[in-house]
């Protein structure tokens, strides 16, 4: 009898509980076993979703109706929880609402364990769940709202009616859309007003001695403080467990990978090779290149020379533009004989490690131009070198001065400022390409420096020549995870050995001599 109770108990799921409701504070970590391929596939999904929302809070006032619609949109298409009032009924994408809370749930911890790695990764993980937390919470029905509060065990103490007749002139005053009539059918509740900084601060609610009278359409500020807190303290308690994490060989490859992710085409398959004659690049450099490559061809015209990071990042990006392996040899001789290296020289030192780079030599490895992830995250330029993210790795005196030397406009530079402060160094560079393209919206999410060249070529005109077939294969990280479970150990270990051709083997034949 005790064996067959024990049996009865285990087969109930002890994760049901926790996708009864819309939205949750990802309290409770996920127990069961999934897949290594739906494993990558959540993080990777979950990690567009989160760049959509950062997309659109810099675009876009948050929670407005275009806000709202976008953001729907896109919890739709990834088969996300996008309303608290749907049931368990398939979706036309064959997901049920227990299905895609369950993925909400996994993804969210998968992330957890890429993005607690460096302050950075951190912060930027937790602003924009804060954000989605904020829409969905939003979109829940008062009712709703306090179920969630009662549930989470986020019991803020409410007033007595007395209190709030007594405070009547008070909270009317101080609470934003409560009038005399209202007053009394409007919750308050009673917080230190240490927790409700952000509504002091906007002058948005009443204090007396020492406490904070919230209005229920409000507690959306106390709420998020709460869960920013939680979700600081679960990361860091996460970091310490990473070493434990990383001895697993099958995920320590895919959260490195995660946390530099990049999602989108990776260029490296060229329908458009010589299509870029050499003279062309210092023309093209001045309108189509993005900040980072078009600081590394004036460095390496001026130095003759540019360091390993910066032959990294460069050579590849002219890879990824048209330039066929002779033009790139004839190109990097050309200028690096002009300096203090001479043809023989270079003939031995470097146009092996560039024939590599194009796959001809050595492991035969097609390597792939760098996206803004890989450039901003990976690799930061020391005293005397010129590779990076200008948005990120500069400092902000210098950035100005630079951007001004090409011509943007004092207004156009203060907005760039304020977006590099806020460590949006992508959207940055975005309202660059707006700004010297003399357009209001780009209507694209930039996420690769040869994606931003192709963009401007299409705006210039020059697109048809120097174009990329845009259903050419991606070998991108989604692509890896809808790869059945059967391959998920030659997955990991395809992602390891790429990984170490990356890092190691061509960085031997880069260094310099």
């Amino acid at each position: 009898m005790q064996f067959g109770g024990r049996r009865k108990k285990n087969s109930i799921n002890p994760q049901s509980e926790l996708y009864g409701q819309h939205l949750q504070f990802y309290g409770q970590p996920p127990l069961e076993n999934i897949s290594l391929s739906e494993f990558e596939t959540f993080a990777v999904e979950r990690l567009k979703l989160l760049k959509t929302v950062e997309n659109l809070g810099v675009s876009h006032v948050k929670l407005t109706e275009q806000y709202i619609s976008k953001l729907e949109k896109e919890l739709k298409a990834l088969n996300f929880p996008y309303r608290p009032d749907a049931d368990d009924k398939k979706s036309q994408s064959g997901s049920t609402e227990y299905e895609k809370r369950r993925k909400d749930h996994i993804s969210h911890f998968i992330l957890r364990l890429a993005y607690c790695q460096t302050e950075d990764l951190r912060r930027w993980f937790i602003q924009q769940e804060v954000d989605l937390f904020r829409f969905r919470f939003n979109d829940l029905d008062p009712k709703q709202q306090l179920e969630f509060l009662h549930k989470n065990n986020l019991r803020y103490d409410t007033i007595s009616s007395e209190e709030k007749l007594k405070l009547k002139d008070q909270l009317i005053n101080s609470s934003f859309g409560v009038s005399g009539i209202t007053v009394m059918e409007h919750e308050f509740y009673k917080v230190p007003f240490q927790d409700a900084l952000d509504l002091v601060r906007l002058r948005k609610v009443y204090l007396k001695q020492g406490y904070a009278y919230i209005p229920h359409q409000d507690i959306v500020t106390i709420v998020l403080n709460d869960f920013r807190t939680r979700l600081s303290k679960a990361l860091a308690l996460t970091a310490r467990s990473l070493p434990a994490v990383h001895s697993d060989e099958r995920l320590q490859p895919l959260l490195n990978h995660l946390s530099h992710a990049y999602v989108g085409q990776d260029y490296s398959i060229q329908k458009n090779v010589g299509k870029i004659s050499l003279d062309q690049i210092d023309s093209l450099s001045g309108k189509s290149f993005p900040l980072c490559m078009r600081q590394l061809h004036q460095s390496l015209r001026e130095n003759h020379h540019l360091r390993h990071g910066g032959r990294m990042q460069y050579g590849l990006f002219l890879k990824g533009i048209g330039l066929s392996l002779e033009q790139a040899l004839q190109f990097w001789k050309m200028e690096f004989i002009r300096g203090k290296v001479d043809a023989d020289k270079f003939d031995k030192a470097y146009a092996y490690s560039i024939r590599h780079m194009f796959g001809k030599e050595g492991k035969r490895t097609d390597y792939t131009p760098y996206s803004c992830m890989k450039v901003i995250l990976s690799n930061p330029p020391s005293q005397g070198d010129h590779h990076g993210c200008p948005f990120r790795h500069s400092d902000p005196e210098l950035l100005k001065q630079k951007l001004q030397v090409y011509k943007v406009s004092p207004s156009g530079i203060n907005q760039i400022l304020e977006l590099v402060k806020g460590m949006h160094y992508q959207l940055a560079c975005q309202k660059y390409f707006e700004l010297t393209h003399n357009i209001e919206d780009s209507s694209f999410s930039l996420n690769h420096p040869n994606q931003y060249f192709l963009e401007s070529q299409k705006l210039l005109g020059g697109g048809k020549d120097i174009k990329r077939e845009m259903d050419a294969p991606q070998r991108s990280q989604e692509n890896s995870a809808s790869k059945g479970s059967t391959a998920t150990q030659e997955v990991a270990a395809n992602t390891s050995q790429h990984l170490a051709e990356m890092t190691e083997d061509l960085d031997s034949f880069f260094q310099d001599a």
